[in-house]
C-alpha cells in the first residue's frame, strides 16, 4: 500500500513545531509524496495560531517547491457539543479539516463523555476527520465512534507518531482499524510531523493496517485521485447542508 499525500503536519505556526512551510513542502518532495495538507492547531493551543492564519492560507500557492499544497488545521474539539477551536466561516475555506481532543483544551474526563465529544465533531459538516482516535489519554466507544464515521463518510486516522508519543495506542489503533475494515469505515494515515524530516514517515502505521488486514480503497490518501475524489465530496456535502439552512 501506498501513500501519496501527508494529511497531518505542523510548522513553527503551530507554537511547538520547528519546520517551515517550505521545509515541510522541500520534504514532501524529496520523499516523493504528491504533497501534504498543513494541518498547525487551531487557535485554543496554546502558543498556536491566530484565526487570521487560516484565513492568510490563500497566499500562499497550490505548489511549493514541487510539493502540492493544500490548507487545513487540527482543529481542537473543546466539549462534548464537539464545538471547535475555530469559526465556520474560516473551516469552510480550508480544504481539510481534522478535529482531536488535546489535553490541553480537553481535559481527560469519562468515556462516556470522550465518546459524545466525537461523535458530535463527526456530525459537524465542517470535519474531515478525526485525528489518533486511538490515544488511551480518552478511552471511547470505539465501536460507537466507527460507526459514525461511515454513517457520515468521515476518515478515523491511524496516526503514526501515536506509536511513539501516546504509548499504549497500538492495541487501540489495531482495533479502530479492523472495526473498519468490518464496517467499512474510512481511514486516514497521517505522520503528524512536528518537525520536517518526520513528514512522510507511516512505517508503523501500514504495518498495523497490513494487520488488520486493511484493503487500499478505505485509505483516502493512498492515491491522489481517491484523495481529491474524497475533499470534492466532502465540499459539495458542504454545500448541500448550507443551501438546506438557507432554506429553512
Amino acid at each position: 500500500m501506498n501513500i501519496v499525500i501527508d494529511t497531518h503536519t505542523h510548522s513553527v505556526a503551530s507554537g511547538h513545531a520547528y519546520s517551515t512551510v517550505d521545509d515541510l513542502a522541500r520534504a514532501a518532495n524529496d520523499k516523493g509524496l504528491y504533497g501534504f495538507v498543513l494541518t498547525d492547531h487551531g487557535p485554543a493551543m496554546p502558543g498556536g495560531t491566530h484565526p487570521y492564519h487560516f484565513s492568510n492560507l490563500r497566499i500562499l500557492p497550490d505548489q511549493i517547491h514541487g510539493a502540492h499544497f493544500y490548507r487545513g488545521i487540527e482543529a481542537n474539539i473543546l466539549d462534548t457539543r464537539g464545538s471547535l477551536d475555530l469559526e465556520d466561516k474560516l473551516l469552510g475555506r480550508l480544504d481539510y479539516v481534522l478535529a482531536g481532543l488535546h489535553e490541553i483544551c480537553f481535559p481527560p474526563r469519562s468515556k462516556k463523555e470522550h465518546t459524545e465529544a466525537l461523535l458530535s465533531a463527526l456530525e459537524s459538516p465542517f470535519v474531515d476527520a478525526i485525528s489518533h482516535p486511538g490515544n488511551p489519554t480518552y478511552p471511547i466507544d470505539y465501536e460507537a465512534v466507527v460507526e459514525a464515521a461511515a454513517r457520515y463518510g468521515k476518515a478515523l486516522e491511524i496516526n503514526n507518531a501515536s506509536f511513539k508519543i501516546r504509548k499504549g495506542s497500538d492495541e487501540n489503533c489495531l482495533h479502530i482499524a479492523k472495526l473498519c475494515v468490518q464496517k467499512g469505515t474510512l481511514m486516514v494515515l497521517g505522520s503528524d510531523a512536528h518537525y520536517h524530516a518526520d513528514l512522510g514517515r507511516f512505517e508503523k502505521a501500514l504495518a498495523l493496517l497490513n494487520v488488520a488486514g486493511a484493503p487500499e480503497d478505505l485509505l483516502i490518501n493512498s492515491s491522489v485521485e481517491r484523495f481529491h475524489a474524497f475533499l470534492e465530496r466532502r465540499k459539495a456535502e458542504r454545500r448541500q447542508w448550507a443551501s438546506g439552512l438557507r432554506g429553512a
